[in-house]
């Protein structure tokens, strides 16, 4: 029996939303609706595709990115950025220096992963073309 949660679809949006430091308000004329219609996508588990496009393309992120949004690997991009520092010989510092935005990092994680399946795809065409090749000479 499966315990695992569906992805909460709107909760994502908020939180991408929230880390772009957008408000319902600007994300609302952004996608020609009201804020009161941004709150109530935010509270649902599911949006219909037409519209997560909209507001995908308004938050500056692929649809996937809010379909998989995860908050741990936001929270693990930005905990593998402290610094500890040592300040005056003797006592410790921690720097809190994010310098990048961790959805840009997310994005390009999946930028990577899908340059990566694009290249197993090609080799794997260029085996069949060359198998085929050593069928068509015998």
């Amino acid at each position: 029996m499966s315990t695992t949660k569906p992805k909460h679809i709107g909760r994502n949006i908020s939180r991408i939303r929230e880390l772009r430091d957008m408000k319902q308000d600007a994300l609302a004329i952004a996608i020609g609706t009201t804020q009161q219609s941004i709150s109530i996508i935010e509270g649902s588990e599911s949006v219909d595709d037409e519209k997560l496009k909209a507001i995908a393309e308004a938050l500056g992120v692929p649809a996937e990115v809010i379909r998989n949004f995860s908050e741990e690997a936001v929270f693990n991009i930005i905990s593998n950025t402290i610094d500890i520092e040592t300040v005056d010989n003797n006592s410790t510092g921690i720097g809190f220096g994010c310098t990048f935005n961790p959805l840009d990092k997310l994005l390009e994680s999946i930028e990577q992963s899908t340059n990566l399946y694009e290249r197993l795809i090609q080799a794997e065409k260029d085996k069949v073309a060359f198998l085929e090749k050593l069928l068509s000479e015998k």
